[in-house]
């Protein structure tokens, strides 16, 4: 069930992360309008069981106007509201309250700030620290999103064996990441990689929106353009099974996406989604309808 729709508001973010599963960058395209955003949310309310709309990125905060009235729009339509956002903008204190000012005014139930090395460097640059505390000092809702560099500890996570290397640092292997993060890291066989562990891919509870019409399940999976078929429509009609590359990943993970479409691939790892992108990665030309925008790919 439908609880959650974000919207992608941006491709572009003044910074190029490492470990950013979209590829954001300054060069990035696609942005929405409000007119389309207006369009979503009447279909957000058609669709009934939505109860967020989240503003996110790239950097939401780039186009500060339009992300305000979204949210203000979202908030008279009767659902929670909130944003990510990378907080570039808290500069000092005074300058983070006129940001944050009109955003505590509207009421939104959450503001989610990244707070790592992955963005700021240093803790000395870090711009987050200011923004909590303009954040507690305006009595807003705010959580702290925090990813490390990926590190390698010894049979400490409760799935797996006692000795068995576990990453830590909370990074997806999707996207730039597996450009920037992925090779001096303990790998696994691809057949032991038989399910989907991260994404609900049967029940979307929440879904991502970018401004090109692709409804994502996960970063550059879509089950269908919102602008060739109403967002409601396309919910109310999505059978994971029968889609061509959900379906392969509920009925054996990444390793069946390789067997039923008899992909290259390399006999290790690091994770299921490592293995499951660089598959999409092969299949972007056989569904490019599902497998979209390219650039999700570091492509075009």
């Amino acid at each position: 069930m439908l609880k959650g729709i974000h919207f992608l508001l941006t491709y572009t973010c003044n910074y190029t992360c490492d470990h950013c599963f979209l590829y954001c960058s300054p060069n990035s395209q696609g942005t929405f309008t409000i007119k389309q955003i207006r369009e979503v949310l009447k279909e957000a309310i058609k669709i009934g069981t939505v109860e967020w709309i989240y503003f996110e990125g790239g950097e939401p905060f780039l186009y500060y106007p339009i992300m305000l009235q979204g949210l203000r729009e979202a908030k008279e339509s009767g659902f929670k509201t909130g944003v990510v956002t990378n907080s570039y903008w808290a500069t000092s204190v005074e300058d983070a309250e006129l940001w944050l000012k009109p955003i505590s005014e509207i009421g939104i139930s959450e503001l989610s700030i990244s707070n790592d090395t992955f963005h700021y460097g240093t803790e000395e640059l870090n711009l987050s620290k200011t923004a909590e505390k303009v954040v507690k000092s305006l009595n807003l809702p705010s959580s702290s999103i925090c990813i490390d560099e990926p590190t390698v500890e010894k049979g400490i996570d409760k799935d797996q064996e006692k000795g068995e290397p576990v990453i830590k640092g909370g990074a997806m292997f999707r996207g730039r990441a597996i450009e920037t993060l992925t090779e001096s890291l303990p790998r696994r066989s691809w057949e032991e990689m038989n399910k989907c562990p991260y994404e609900d891919l049967e029940g979307l509870g929440r879904v991502h929106l970018d401004p090109f019409g692709n409804v994502h399940i996960c970063q550059g999976l879509s089950i269908g353009n919102f602008w060739e078929i109403p967002l409601a429509e396309l919910i109310e009609n999505y059978n994971a099974n029968s889609h061509p590359i959900c379906g392969p990943l509920i009925r054996g993970g990444p390793a069946q996406l390789i067997r039923e479409y008899q992909v290259e691939h390399e006999e290790e790892y690091v994770d299921e989604c490592h293995l499951c992108y660089l598959a999409r990665l092969n299949l972007l030309d056989k569904f490019p309808h599902y497998l979209a925008p390219r650039q999700v790919y570091g492509l075009e």
